[in-house]
């Protein structure tokens, strides 16, 4: 009987410290996996760095496509937006800026108009010719 009782103990020690290793290895496990997580790593910094670096080649391709005339028309369509939407009565008032700040929209409307669209408005440009296509195809456009 006694020597039941002795190996009944030496079981219960010998499970606790399994179950203490185990433990321990499943909480190292655990904590690595949330400090260092594969996807937000490659969701967030890897796919935002992909992102911008994608966006700069794009932007350059189509500044540099444009031909040598092109290119000096857009400075001088440029300076002239600039200075059109700088002007002080065509600022935005914005909250914590007592003098407005410099409208956007402005410059990139006076960039359309005068032939030179920007790279970030361009987009828009082709979407407008592509409905008014299809509105002229009598297809409906939202």
């Amino acid at each position: 009987m006694a020597n039941a009782i002795l190996n009944l103990k030496e079981r219960n020690i010998m499970q606790i410290g399994t179950v203490k290793i185990r433990l321990l290895i499943l909480t190292g496990i655990g904590i690595f996996l949330t400090g260092c997580s594969i996807s937000d790593w490659y969701n967030g910094y890897y796919v935002e760095r992909y992102a911008i670096k994608e966006a700069q080649k794009d932007r350059e391709k189509y500044y540099n496509s444009e031909s040598p005339e092109m290119q000096e028309r857009r400075k001088q369509n440029q300076t002239y937006c600039l200075d059109l939407a700088n002007k002080p009565e065509n600022r935005v008032a914005r909250a914590g800026y007592p003098n407005g700040v410099w409208n956007q929209a402005m410059f990139s409307r006076c960039m359309i108009d005068r032939g030179t669209p920007t790279y970030e408005s361009y987009g828009g440009v082709l979407q407008r010719k592509h409905d008014e296509e299809q509105r002229a195809k009598g297809k409906r456009v939202m």
